[in-house]
């Protein structure tokens, strides 16, 4: 799947969580069972890895191609959904979902304790898994910080309601950040997902996406257009910055 990316011009190549492992299970035995062992530093560079993901790395490396992709992982302090943002260079980076549902994985892992930017040669780039989509203040966070472009390995089912795919746009809108989302397709031990995977532009508009069906959903994006949060619509009469009106003192409730 990579080469196939790669062929097609893609530099950043992004994959579902828990891609790697499965996720869908039903007690903290089989968590055991499917995580792998992927340890990191304080830096959130990965220091011991499973060679699955070793074999991954093996393959961005050849190709040149970046690549992020969700797992269902386990290191010193225990069980924890994960994404791996591996560089051509073979440098490999973790994350560790921040915001857990009472789902799957999710209900037998420890939550992360960091939302961390990771300075690329493509640009500053985000990573939430899922739900942390949700709450709309761990976007902001990492906008806040930098980045440029958030990327959500996921895996989203199928059922009643709003689609979560519609918070997508609404995230890279209000920040003025490119936002990429890529979910599975399919049935794992009773659970369907719907697919839905997108990449969206920094006013929300969709750039490429997908249906229920396996797709390869691809776009060209320049990083560096996200760093200028000012829309002006009529210049000197009618322009608004997305960062520079914010008032955070009256936002402390957010916190509390």
């Amino acid at each position: 799947m990579l080469r196939r990316a790669k062929e097609s011009g893609v530099d950043l190549a992004v994959f579902p969580e828990a891609f790697l492992t499965g996720y869908c299970v039903n007690s903290k035995e089989d968590a055991e069972r499917i995580a792998i062992r992927v340890q990191c530093d304080r830096d959130f560079d990965i220091t011991e890895s499973h060679e699955s993901l070793q074999a991954v790395q093996s393959a961005a490396v050849e190709l040149g191609i970046h690549t992020v992709l969700g797992f269902a992982g386990k290191d010193d302090f225990g069980l924890y959904n994960g994404a791996a943002l591996i560089e051509p260079d073979g440098r490999m980076r973790r994350y560790v979902k921040t915001h857990l549902p009472c789902l799957g994985l999710d209900q037998f892992t420890t939550p992360g304790t960091a939302l961390p930017v990771f300075q690329t040669e493509l640009g500053a780039i985000g990573i939430l898994i899922c739900y942390d989509l949700r709450p709309p203040e761990a976007t902001r966070v990492l906008a806040l910080r930098g980045a440029e472009l958030v990327v959500l390995p996921t895996n989203w089912p199928v059922r009643k309601g709003v689609s979560p795919a519609i918070m997508c746009p609404t995230r890279a809108a209000e920040n003025k950040i490119f936002f990429a989302s890529c979910n599975r397709i399919g049935d794992e031990n009773g659970f369907s997902f719907r697919g839905e995977s997108a990449i969206c532009g920094l006013g929300g508009e969709i750039l490429d996406s997908a249906g229920d069906e396996e797709k390869m959903v691809v776009a060209d994006i320049d990083l560096s257009e996200a760093r200028n949060k000012r829309t002006v619509i009529i210049p000197g009469s009618f322009e608004s910055d997305a960062f520079a009106c914010r008032q955070p003192g009256l936002y402390q409730d957010l916190v509390n």
